[in-house]
C-alpha cells in the first residue's frame, strides 16, 4: 500500500520554523512555542529557492512518506559497510561485539537458554497458511471465524484481500475485518481502521476509524501506533500535536517502523522539553531509519553529520550517506552532494562530478542559483563530461 500524500507534510508542518533553519548561528533563540531553532551554522547552504516537495511511497502498513528536507546536521556515523569491507567500531551491535570479545579471548560461548515449552493448542490454521496451504487454511478458519473467533476472522480476511488460493474478495475481506476488529483482534483494528479512512469497501467514518486505530496502537500494533501518532499530529499540529505523538513514535521505532524512527528523530532534535537522554538518541534513530532504506533518513543523517547538529561533524559519514540518497534518486541529496564535491567536504574536489549532481538535481526541478554559476564557470569540456555522466545514471 502506498502511503497518503495527505500526511507527507505532517512532521514538516508541525517542525515549521525548527529543523529547516539550521545555518543559524550557534545559540540561536528558541521559539517560544517549544520548539529548539538550530544548534551549529550549517556549512551546506539553506534551501534552494524552487525546492518543492519530493515525494515518495512509504512502506506497507504505513500513512508517512517523504518529505523534502534540506538542511539537518547529526551523528558520526556511516551507512552498513559492504560485503567484504574490514569491520570498523561501530558497524555491529554491542552483543555481537561482545561475542568476539569471548572468541578473542577463547572462551567458550555461553550455553543458548533452554526455549520455554509452548503449553497452548497449535493453530492449524495459520500453521497451513504459513506453510503455503491456504485452501487448507481456509477450511480450517472458516468454522472457528463463524463462531466468532477474531484471529480466524483476521486470517480469513488477509487470505481474501489477498487472493491467496481463492478469488480476490476485498468485499468479503472487509467483512472478516470487521468483523475480527469487533472482536478486539490488534492486527483487525488496523487493518479495518484503514478502510474506514479509505471509504471504497465500506462506508467512510472517520471518527470509528480513529477509535480503531488508537485501540490497535495501545493493543501494541506497530503500523497503528505509528499511525495514531500521524493522527494526532494532524489534529493538533505544533507541540502539543508532537508531544502527544511522541509515546505512539516511541513504540512504533522500538518496534522497527523506519517512519516512526525517522519521525522520532525529528521530533527529538526539535522539541526543547524532551529530557536530554531522549534527545541523545535524536542520531541513533535517524541513522536506524537510514539503514532501513528511507531515503529521506539518508538524505538527513548525510546533512545531520556534516552540519554537526546534535553531534560532532563528520564529513566522510556525511559525505557517504548522501552518496546512497543521491544514487537512490534523492534530488536534495543530489543537489548536497553536488556541494560538498565543490567544497571537498568528505571526499576530494571533483568539478565534473559536482557538475553530474547538479545537472540531475536541476533536471528534477531544483534550483540553485549558486551551483549554476559554478556550472558556467567550467569548461565547455568539462560540462559535456557531466552531462554525460548524468545521462549514464541509473537509481540503484
Amino acid at each position: 500500500m502506498r502511503s497518503n500524500p495527505s500526511f507527507h507534510r505532517l512532521i514538516l508542518a508541525a517542525l515549521a520554523g525548527a529543523s529547516l533553519v539550521v545555518a543559524m548561528p550557534a545559540g540561536a533563540q528558541d521559539s517560544e512555542d517549544g520548539i529548539e531553532i538550530g544548534e551549529q551554522p550549517a556549512i551546506l547552504p539553506a534551501n534552494p529557492s524552487d525546492a518543492g516537495e519530493i515525494e515518495r511511497g512509504a512502506r506497507e502498513n504505513s500513512i508517512s512518506g517523504d518529505a523534502n528536507r534540506l538542511d539537518r546536521g547529526d551523528r558520526d556515523s556511516a551507512p552498513p559497510p559492504t560485503k567484504g569491507a574490514k569491520p570498523t567500531k561501530g558497524d555491529k551491535p554491542d552483543e555481537l561485539q561482545g561475542i568476539n570479545i569471548y572468541l578473542r579471548m577463547g572462551a567458550p560461548l555461553p550455553e543458548v537458554p533452554p526455549e520455554k515449552p509452548y503449553e497452548g493448542q497449535p493453530d492449524e490454521a495459520y500453521g497451513a497458511f504459513q506453510r503455503g496451504l491456504f485452501l487448507t487454511a481456509v477450511d480450517k478458519a472458516l468454522p472457528r471465524a463463524q463462531l466468532g473467533d477474531p484471529a480466524a476472522q483476521t486470517l480469513l480476511a488477509e487470505i481474501m484481500s489477498r487472493g491467496l488460493g481463492v478469488k480476490r474478495d476485498p468485499k468479503g475481506a472487509a467483512f472478516w475485518y470487521g468483523q475480527a476488529a469487533q472482536g478486539g483482534d490488534p492486527s483487525a483494528m488496523f487493518k479495518y481502521a484503514l478502510l474506514l479512512m479509505e471509504g471504497r469497501e465500506v462506508a467512510a467514518d472517520k471518527a470509528k476509524a480513529d477509535e480503531y486505530m488508537r485501540r490497535a496502537a495501545d493493543a501494541g500494533n506497530a503500523s497503528a501506533q505509528f499511525n495514531w501518532a500521524q493522527i494526532l499530529v494532524a489534529a493538533t499540529p505544533g507541540v502539543r500535536g508532537l508531544t502527544a505523538a511522541m509515546p505512539y513514535y516511541e513504540k512504533a521505532a522500538e518496534q522497527g517502523i523506519a517512519d516512526a524512527q525517522y519521525a522520532l528523530a525529528q521530533v527529538y532534535s526539535a522539541l526543547k522539553d524532551v529530557p536530554a537522554e531522549k534527545k541523545a538518541r535524536a542520531r541513533e534513530w535517524m541513522l536506524r531509519a537510514a539503514r532501513a532504506g528511507f531515503d529521506t533518513a539518508q538524505l538527513d543523517i548525510g546533512l545531520w553529520l556534516v552540519n554537526g547538529q546534535h553531534g560532532p561533524r563528520d564529513y566522510e559519514g556525511g559525505y557517504r550517506w548522501l552518496s546512497v540518497a543521491a544514487a537512490r534518486g534523492n534530488v536534495v541529496a543530489q543537489n548536497r552532494l553536488a556541494h560538498l564535491y565543490i567544497n571537498a567536504l568528505g571526499t576530494g574536489p571533483d568539478p565534473v562530478e559536482a557538475a553530474k549532481w547538479y545537472v540531475l538535481s536541476r533536471r528534477a526541478g531544483l534550483k540553485d542559483p549558486g551551483l549554476e554559476d559554478f556550472y558556467l564557470g567550467l569548461t565547455e569540456e568539462q560540462q559535456k563530461q557531466a552531462i554525460d555522466r548524468a545521462n549514464r545514471f541509473r537509481r540503484t
